[in-house]
């Protein structure tokens, strides 16, 4: 029974790149399966486990920061970052790239939206950056990867579900983040700076006028004290035990809508919008969870867990070379499966032999993390590469988008390989905290 519980996996990814719904495939597969080499009455176990993923407190942090995210899009925080951080650092070579990534990572401490800050940036840099000769490859990548930051700078929606889904705490797995995040970000921007000295003509440096430069000063404070104390208020109420990350996901949807008020954005077509966008979303995660709690409860009940367990600690090499196969299997599966899909149905199979093998469960999560982030930019079904195609100009081609993006996945990637080669770059923050 242990191996037709594996041809469960297969069934499943036939059916996904064939194109049936996530959810419905999930849930069809398990009482398909279920029904056969179990039987009917196995499935009075279901209700328990679909009723213990809607109470779970710890989720509802899901809508309510992707309701703070799509509130501070409307808002125009973007739009006044992205200008002023473009005057603050345009006079530099590679000053707009600078600029862009400097704004992804704002916006992903404040929003945490992949799709929205790939737009948002998509639609206000990239046709002043093609305008001023900046290489479109260069500008592509930039903006792609630079918007993909929301994946692993804290809030992140995929820690909230990986912590959920590993047992660890989100607070832990946020400071953890908070790490190889800034990583990430000091390594776009030396990126960025080496390629404008090896080729001046990718980046070109552009001058600020004498009025510019005059109010440059206000702009910024006025652009950047907002998104900072939101923050602030987000980030260091979990970091300081003040708050849980549920607790703080409601301060900050009512930072957002502060924030949309003062910027005159905050109407009731743009609360409907939020809102709906919001249900839909948060509709479109908890229906998968429901889907894969069906497919694991009867992933489990034929034992397919015991037969993966048993499979990975006969390997030689013991637990890093589990750690490898598994990075590489979530690395080989983004290129295919959106992050959701993977947090939900391959993480619960691979998880618990991680714990069983000794791996810090919070050091386990992170990596995964990180290497989820990857599958935004991994063709052919990389979100980012979607958004920014569909956002951008004409003239923009798709080699130009591919070929910007390689550079900056081999960095995520060697990003991945210094948190796993050195596992308290990135725990010693949560250690600190909790002493």
């Amino acid at each position: 029974m242990e191996y037709w519980a594996l041809a469960m996996f297969l069934v499943l990814f036939l059916l996904l790149l064939i194109g049936y719904p996530v959810a419905f495939t999930l849930g069809a597969i398990a009482l398909g399966f279920g029904s056969i080499f179990l039987g009917f009455e196995f499935f009075s176990l279901l209700p328990l486990r679909i009723w213990g993923v809607m109470t779970n407190f710890t989720l509802l942090a899901v809508p309510l920061f992707v309701f703070m995210g799509v509130i501070l899009e409307k808002s125009g925080i973007a739009e006044e970052l992205l200008d002023t951080m473009g005057r603050l650092f345009g006079n530099l070579r590679g000053g707009l790239a600078i600029s862009v990534v400097v704004v992804g990572a704002l916006l992903a401490a404040t929003t945490g939206v992949v799709g929205a800050s790939v737009v948002t940036m998509t639609v206000i840099a990239l046709p002043s950056m093609l305008k001023r000769g900046y290489s479109p490859a260069l500008a592509s990548g930039t903006i792609a990867a630079s918007g993909t930051l929301g994946q692993i700078i804290p809030p992140s929606i995929i820690l909230i579900l990986l912590g959920d889904v590993v047992g660890v705490p989100e607070g832990e797995l946020f400071m953890a983040a908070a790490v190889p995040g800034t990583l990430l970000i000091l390594a776009y921007i030396l990126y960025v700076i080496w390629t404008a000295w090896r080729h001046p003509e990718a980046a070109p440096a552009i001058t600020n006028s004498a009025d510019d430069s005059t109010h440059l000063v206000f702009s910024v404070i006025k652009s950047l004290v907002p998104p900072m104390l939101l923050i602030l208020a987000v980030l260091g109420s979990i970091f300081f035990g003040i708050a849980s990350p549920t607790e703080s996901a409601a301060v900050g949807a009512l930072g957002a809508i502060l924030l949309a008020a003062i910027h005159r954005r905050m109407n009731l077509a743009n609360l409907r919008e939020a809102l709906q966008r919001t249900t839909r979303l948060t509709s479109m995660v908890f229906i998968i969870f429901i889907g894969a709690t069906a497919f694991g409860l009867v992933f489990v009940g034929m034992g397919g867990d015991k037969l993966i367990l048993d499979l990975f600690t006969g390997l030689p090499g013991g637990k890093w070379t589990f750690l490898v196969l598994s990075m590489l299997l979530i690395f080989f599966l983004g290129f295919f499966l959106d992050f959701i899909e993977i947090c939900f149905i391959v993480v619960p199979v691979i998880a618990p032999v991680a714990i069983h093998m000794g791996i810090d469960p919070l050091w386990f999560a992170l990596l995964i993390a990180l290497n989820l982030q990857t599958s935004f930019l991994t063709p052919p079904f990389g979100f980012s590469l979607f958004y920014l195609k569909a956002s951008a100009p004409p003239s923009l081609k798709l080699e130009s988008i591919y070929r910007g993006i390689v550079p900056f996945v081999a960095i995520q990637i060697v990003v991945l390989g210094l948190i796993i080669a050195f596992p308290q770059i990135s725990l010693w923050l949560p250690e600190l905290m909790s002493k």
